[in-house]
C-alpha cells in the first residue's frame, strides 16, 4: 500500500513539474513574440507614413526610399552573423542587448530632425532588429524540444512575424491619425520595457558547447555586396546608365560571389550552403524571399496609389489594408496543421499561385478607382503570404540539429527580410522607372510632382495614369516570378513530403553533451 501511495506521488509530482514547465514554454514564448512583432512591423509601418514624414523632413527621393528599406537592408545583412554570434556566446544575452539597442534607436528615430539621422537611426534599428530574431527563433528550440510542440510554436511564432507585417500600415496609420510621424517609432518602447523585465525570469540562456568563432571578413563583404548591389540597382532606375550604379552592381557582385566562395572553406561559415542540398529546403527559403519581395512592395506602391492617386486619408487607408491582414494571419497559424495532412508540395504550390492570382487582381486599378479590387488582391495574396510565413521557419529550424538552430533560423528570416529590403528597392526602383519614362518628368517621384506649385490638373492627371502603370507592371511581373516558382515547386518537390513534425521524425535536438543550457 505505502508503495502504491508513493508511486502515485511521484506521478502528481511529475505532472505538477511537467504543468509547470508547459506554463512556463508558453509565458517565454509569448515573452518572445514581442519583440518579433516589434521587428516585422517596424518593416512595413512606414508605408502609409511615408507622406507625412516626407512633409516634415522633406527628403530626397533616394532618402526616402533608404529612410523605407535601410532598416531591412541592416536586419537582412546581419541576421546570419547574429545567428551564429548568439549560437556561440548565448542566444539571451543577445537577445537583451539586441532589445535594449532597438528601443534607444526607435526612440531617437521619433525625434530625428533631419532625413539623414532618421536613416542612421533606421539603420541601428535594423542592426538591433538582426540580434532579435534568429536568436528569438532559436529559443523556441529550448522551450519546446518535442517536434509537434515546437512546429506549434513556430507557427505561432511565424502568425506573430507575418501579423507584424501585415498590421504595421495599419497601426502607423492609426497612430498618424492622432499624434505626429514620430509616434509610429514610439510605439516600440513599451513592448521592449515588457520584454526586459520578464525575458531573464522565463527564458533560460543556451549555446553550443563548442562555438568556434564569428569570421568577421565574410560578415563585412556579405554586408557590403549587398549594399553595393542595390544601391546600384535603384540609381540605375532612377537616374539611368551611369558609371558609378554600374561600377557599385559590379563591384557588389563580386563581392557576394567571393563571400559564397569563401563559405564553403570555413569550418563555421555564416551560411551552411550544404543546407541548399535539399529541394524543398532550397523552394522554401526562395519562398520567404520572393513573396516578401512582392508583398512588401505592393504595399508601398499601394500605400501611395490609395492616399496620393485616390486621394484617400491615412486613416481610410490603412483601414482598407485589414482584410487582407486578418487573412494573412489566419492563413500563418492554420497552415502547420494543414502541411502535417497533405505535405509541404502542396502547400508551397498553393502559396504561389495564390500570391501570382492576387497580384493580377491589381491591374483592375485605375487612377479613378478600384479599392474593391485592392481589397481582393490583399485577401487572395495574403493566403500565399500567411503559407510563406508559416513553412520557411518550420522548414529551416526542423532540418538542424538545435545548436545550429540560430544560424539555419537566420537564413529563414534572411529571405524574409531581403526579399522585405529587395521588394522595396528593386520592384520600387522598377516603379520609379516607369514613372521617369511615362510621367510629365517634372519630379521624379509622383508626391513631388503633385507638391510642384501651379500644376494644371491634366498634367496632375498624367502623373498619377503614369504611377498606376508602374503599379501594374511591377504587378505583373512579381505574379509571373510566382506562377514560374510554383510551376518549379509542383515539379521539382516530390509528391509525398511532409510537414517534417509527425512523431516518426527524428527529434532533432541534440542531447546535453552538445548543449550548454542555463536556466
Amino acid at each position: 500500500m505505502t508503495t502504491k501511495k508513493t508511486h502515485k506521488q511521484r506521478e502528481r509530482t511529475h505532472a505538477a513539474s511537467a504543468g509547470r514547465s508547459d506554463v512556463r514554454s508558453w509565458l517565454g514564448l509569448l515573452v518572445v513574440l514581442g519583440p518579433v512583432l516589434l521587428v516585422s512591423m517596424d518593416g512595413s509601418i512606414l508605408f502609409l507614413a511615408m507622406p507625412r514624414v516626407s512633409q516634415a523632413l522633406t527628403p530626397t527621393a533616394d532618402q526616402a526610399l533608404w529612410i523605407l528599406d535601410g532598416y531591412g537592408f541592416a536586419v537582412g545583412s546581419l541576421l546570419i552573423a547574429f545567428g551564429n554570434i548568439g549560437d556561440r556566446y548565448g542566444r539571451l544575452r543577445l537577445l537583451t542587448v539586441g532589445a535594449a539597442t532597438f528601443g534607444l534607436a526607435s526612440t531617437a528615430a521619433a525625434f530625428a530632425s533631419t532625413p539623414e539621422l532618421l536613416i542612421v537611426c533606421r539603420v541601428l534599428m535594423g542592426v538591433a532588429g538582426a540580434t532579435l530574431l534568429p536568436s528569438a527563433l532559436a529559443v523556441l528550440s529550448e522551450l519546446f524540444p518535442e517536434p509537434r510542440r515546437r512546429a506549434r510554436a513556430i507557427g505561432i511564432f511565424a502568425a506573430a512575424f507575418a501579423a507584424g507585417f501585415a498590421v504595421g500600415p495599419v497601426v502607423g496609420g492609426l497612430l498618424l491619425e492622432r499624434f505626429w510621424w514620430g509616434s509610429v517609432f514610439l510605439v516600440n518602447l513599451p513592448v521592449i520595457a515588457l520584454f526586459l523585465a520578464f525575458a531573464p525570469v522565463l527564458l533560460g540562456e543556451v549555446r553550443a558547447a563548442l562555438p568556434g568563432r564569428v569570421d568577421a571578413l565574410s560578415v563585412l563583404t556579405s554586408a557590403a555586396g549587398l549594399l553595393f548591389t542595390i544601391y546600384g540597382l535603384k540609381h540605375l532606375a532612377a537616374d539611368g546608365i551611369a558609371v558609378l550604379p554600374v561600377g557599385a552592381m559590379a563591384g557588389g557582385a563580386a563581392l557576394l560571389i567571393w563571400f559564397a566562395a569563401r563559405q564553403r572553406r570555413l569550418v563555421h561559415p555564416l551560411i551552411d550552403f550544404s543546407l541548399f542540398r535539399d529541394r524543398v529546403f532550397t523552394i522554401a527559403i526562395i519562398t520567404g524571399l520572393l513573396p516578401l519581395a512582392a508583398w512588401s512592395a505592393a504595399a508601398y506602391l499601394a500605400g501611395i496609389y490609395l492616399q496620393s492617386v485616390l486621394d484617400l486619408d491615412v486613416l481610410h487607408a490603412a483601414l482598407l489594408a485589414l482584410p487582407g491582414a486578418a487573412v494573412l494571419t489566419v492563413t500563418s497559424v492554420v497552415v502547420p496543421g494543414i502541411v502535417d495532412r497533405v505535405g509541404k508540395r502542396a502547400v508551397l504550390v498553393t502559396g504561389h499561385f495564390a500570391i501570382a492570382a492576387g497580384l493580377l487582381a491589381l491591374l483592375a486599378t485605375t487612377a479613378t478607382g478600384g479599392i474593391g479590387w485592392y481589397i481582393a488582391s490583399t485577401a487572395v495574396a495574403g493566403i500565399g503570404y500567411g503559407i510563406s510565413f508559416a513553412v520557411v521557419a518550420d522548414t529551416a529550424v526542423g532540418a538542424v540539429p538545435a545548436e545550429r538552430a540560430g544560424a539555419a533560423g537566420a537564413i529563414a528570416e534572411t529571405s524574409n527580410e531581403m526579399g522585405n529590403a529587395l521588394g522595396i528597392a528593386l520592384l520600387g526602383s522598377l516603379a520609379a522607372l516607369v514613372f521617369r519614362l511615362q510621367g510629365p518628368d517634372l519630379a521624379p517621384t509622383l508626391d513631388e510632382t503633385l507638391q510642384l506649385p501651379g500644376l494644371g490638373a491634366a498634367v496632375a492627371a498624367e502623373a498619377k495614369a503614369a504611377f498606376v502603370t508602374g503599379l501594374h507592371i511591377v504587378a505583373i511581373t512579381t505574379s509571373a516570378l510566382h506562377a514560374a516558382l510554383g510551376a518549379v515547386a509542383l515539379r521539382r518537390l516530390p509528391k509525398g513530403e511532409s510537414g517534417g513534425t509527425p512523431e516518426a521524425s527524428a527529434d532533432p535536438v541534440p542531447t546535453s553533451d552538445h548543449l550548454e543550457t542555463k536556466a
